[in-house]
């Protein structure tokens, strides 16, 4: 099976205006993503809408495939990207272009999803540490079922723990964390691109939700390491302070 790693990457940033271009640690950050994603897969693309993100991947020996600046979220980008490229690969894996620190071991997780024959998408998923951080509508939670294919995305607190204090339900229900690094069958990232908005995704503002609602199959991996996005300039002060510890 042939796989193939597409970064999205827009220099517009409500919060963080040419993120992709910040340094951290001396390099750039879709620079460490780059290497990071390269490091497992073959064959790996920037798909960004700006010149300057486009030339700072191939300065650095990377290769980039520009898009248009019009998609409304990242799995369009990767999209286009995809027929721009004309690869014959398998499966699509979308990693974010503000995740340095995303981990080899992750990545190839998602990909060991599609040995099994009915994964139309992958997705990882993380058990909560503590009961805050369930509790945070900005962490969405996955349900899956007994063979770890998804169930459910929520903002919400799901499940519901009957009958226990609120404080002790991490101990009586293994709460997962969805984090937001995916991967495609690449005719199902074609078709999924397609689809109209959900009401699911409305109300929740999870795009998942849309593949979901529409019957598509979501493997959920499984990892004990947590990723480090960058959304601000603090973010990026926090990723400066967390390099110097690995």
């Amino acid at each position: 099976m042939k796989f193939i790693g597409i970064i999205p990457a827009r220099y517009a940033s409500t919060r963080f205006p040419g993120k992709p271009l910040a340094l951290l640690g001396g390099k750039t950050v879709i620079e460490r993503v780059y290497s990071q994603a390269s490091s497992v897969l073959d064959d790996c693309y920037v798909a960004t809408d700006d010149h300057r993100i486009f030339d700072a991947v191939t300065a650095f020996g990377g290769r980039a495939v520009m898009t248009s600046p019009d998609h409304r979220s990242g799995t369009d980008r990767i999209a286009e990207a995809l027929e721009k490229v004309g690869t014959t690969a398998d499966v699509v894996v979308n990693i974010q272009g503000d995740e340095p620190f995303i981990r080899q071991e992750q990545i190839t997780a998602l990909c060991h999803c599609f040995d099994e024959a009915e994964t139309q998408i992958a997705t990882l998923g993380k058990p909560f540490g503590d009961i805050a951080s369930v509790d945070n509508p900005n962490s969405p939670k996955i349900v899956v079922d007994n063979r770890g294919f998804a169930l459910y995305f929520s903002r919400s607190v799901i499940p519901f723990v009957r009958g226990v204090a609120h404080e002790e339900w991490l101990g009586h229900y293994p709460f997962l964390k969805h984090l937001g690094l995916y991967a495609y069958r690449s005719e199902v990232l074609r078709e999924i691109t397609r689809l109209p908005q959900s009401s699911l995704e409305k109300a929740e503002s999870l795009e998942q939700l849309r593949w979901l609602q529409n019957g598509y199959r979501i493997r959920v991996a499984l990892t004990d390491m947590e990723t480090v996005g960058i959304d601000t300039p603090e973010d990026l002060q926090r990723a400066e302070e967390f390099l110097k510890t690995i």
